[in-house]
């Protein structure tokens, strides 16, 4: 049970079918693909599909020009503190971001909306329990979820801070009470509280009790400590992901790889941050990411994410899925491909969501984006098309124009031509 967990119709349960033209697929093939009942229904070569019934109920998006590709997915945001990024006057602290319920609401909502723009068709949101807002937060993201539904699919980890001794005590009951409200995961980061194991068992309980995933922060920095969350967390279902795990690569190479081999054989999978850590660690001046191709190589099943959108942790952050391809790619830690499986089919494994081929049969969640291939895709990924159960639900057009020169009269790419 992931987080698809209680699927919900929305405005896209009853679409028209759609007829994609002309689009081009990573294997290089130029083709047609129909759509119908949010799945894909038919593929074939250029020209060959028609929209379908003779009616109202057809369209046709021409793609000439652009690559389609199955739709990434966000797998580690924080809505709940998106867009805050503090902005003090000169020599003024910053002040902290508002907890009132309809602000995080609209910013949630923003946030979604922003990420669904760059492709993301589902999230995975992070929300703090707990403490002075106890479970308003958590209140808040439902409600937006609630407003979302049809245009993306936005599901929330529970994540308390304190669940030991005295102090967690009340925390623990909190966090039971957030997976009666609707959240779907048990999230929390154990390298903060003060009994890091006891921590680990509290949460391991309380998803084995619900039947839910869970998503842990954690730096990964203690091969011991990591050692003892993959015996106790090992072969739990529906499945644990560790996130964004940057410790790793500070650690020599081989105590890494033993501890990557842990993971991989305890069926744990790993959520990396390529754009940079969240503020949830609370590690400040620590950056990096985790080391992809190694974990990769053991066999450990890794999914990149966004993290901070514009908070404290990363005032100038995208939230944009190809972004955090392109970097994985451009540090070397992942060829082009591979790096846009880690925020499409590797997000959607870790998040519990049915697969996406381009093959008839799959869900018709997808991305259209202008280039030749994947590499030109991450490299100038302006314009895109967004589609979430079968239709159409975002568009960003870029234009790129040149003065009139001798240049000007070479071939050169217009993001807005066919």
């Amino acid at each position: 049970m992931g987080d698809s967990q209680t699927p919900e119709p929305g405005p896209a349960a009853e679409v028209p079918r759609l007829l994609l033209s002309g689009a081009r697929l990573a294997d290089g093939r130029t083709v047609d693909v129909r759509l119908g009942e949010g799945r894909i229904e038919a593929v074939g070569t250029a020209g060959s599909l028609a929209p379908g019934p003779r009616s109202g109920h057809s369209a046709r998006v021409d793609l000439r020009g652009y690559l389609l590709l199955p739709a990434p997915a966000e797998p580690h945001a924080h809505h709940d503190t998106a867009l805050t990024a503090p902005q003090a006057a000169a020599g003024a602290p910053a002040p902290p971001p508002s907890d009132d319920p309809h602000e995080i609401q609209s910013r949630t909502t923003e946030a979604a909306l922003l990420q669904l723009g760059h492709g993301a068709t589902a999230a995975r949101s992070h929300v703090r329990i707990g403490d002075v807002t106890e479970l308003r937060s958590l209140e808040a993201v439902l409600q937006a979820r609630r407003s979302l539904r049809g245009l993306t699919d936005l599901t929330t980890v529970a994540v308390p801070r304190l669940l030991t001794g005295l102090a967690g005590a009340d925390t623990l009951a909190m966090l039971r009470d957030a997976l009666k409200m609707g959240a779907q995961v048990v999230g929390g980061c154990p390298d903060l509280d003060p009994d890091p194991g006891g921590y680990v068992d509290a949460v391991l309980a309380v998803a084995s009790e619900h039947g839910c995933a869970v998503d842990l922060h954690t730096d990964a920095d203690d091969p011991a400590r990591l050692a003892r969350l993959a015996a106790a967390a090992g072969g739990l279902r529906p499945g644990v992901t560790l996130g964004p795990c940057a410790g790793l690569a500070r650690l020599p190479h081989e105590v890494a790889g033993r501890a990557a081999d842990r993971l991989a054989a305890a069926g744990i999978s790993v959520t990396a941050l390529p754009q940079g850590c969240c503020a949830t660690l609370e590690q400040a001046g620590v950056s990096g990411a985790a080391p992809v191709r190694l974990l990769r190589a053991a066999g450990v099943t890794v999914a990149a994410g966004s993290g901070a959108l514009r908070d404290a942790a990363n005032p100038v952050g995208r939230g944009d899925p190809l972004e955090a391809a392109y970097l994985l790619a451009s540090h070397g830690e992942a060829a082009p491909d591979a790096a846009y499986e880690t925020v499409s089919a590797g997000a959607r494994t870790v998040m519990g969501l049915p697969e996406v081929r381009i093959e008839a049969g799959f869900p018709a969640e997808l991305l259209a984006v202008r280039g030749r291939d994947v590499a030109s895709a991450l490299s100038l990924a302006y314009s895109r098309i967004v589609v979430h159960r079968g239709r159409v639900v975002a568009r960003t057009s870029a234009v790129r124009e040149y003065c009139d020169s001798a240049a000007a009269d070479l071939d050169l790419p217009r993001q807005s031509q066919g």
